[in-house]
């Protein structure tokens, strides 16, 4: 059974920072590539970031780059990203995404980030 549990949201105040951690099971995670996507309320999900599946590549949405920064630990099954300087415009909810090739797509079920003072 595929999961990914998303950990590590809640709320922040403007300027500060939060880690999240995706915990895969069910799937060869080093086979696959991950990402993160927000949806923001009204909004479209959109990509975050992500990661290949070596770790060798990464890849940022433009207004991430420089305060957010995708990971991973293939040996514990967990991608991880790192979000600093935030502000009131990254408050959505942050869902990890697993691909590989058109075929296996797996998401989370979602983490609520809030950057409120």
């Amino acid at each position: 059974q595929v999961q990914l549990v998303e950990s590590g949201g809640g709320l922040v105040q403007p300027g500060g920072s939060l880690r999240l951690s995706c915990a895969a099971s069910g799937f060869t995670f080093s086979y696959y590539a991950m990402s993160w996507y927000r949806q923001a309320p009204g909004k479209e999900r959109e990509l975050v970031a992500s990661i290949t599946s070596t770790g060798s590549s990464t890849n940022y949405a433009d207004s991430m780059k420089g305060r957010f920064t995708i990971s991973r630990d293939n040996a514990k099954n967990t991608v991880y990203l790192q979000m600093n300087s935030l502000n009131a415009e990254d408050t959505a909810v942050y869902y990890c995404n697993a691909r590989s090739g058109p075929t296996y797509d797996f998401w989370g079920q979602g983490t609520q980030v809030t950057v409120s003072s």
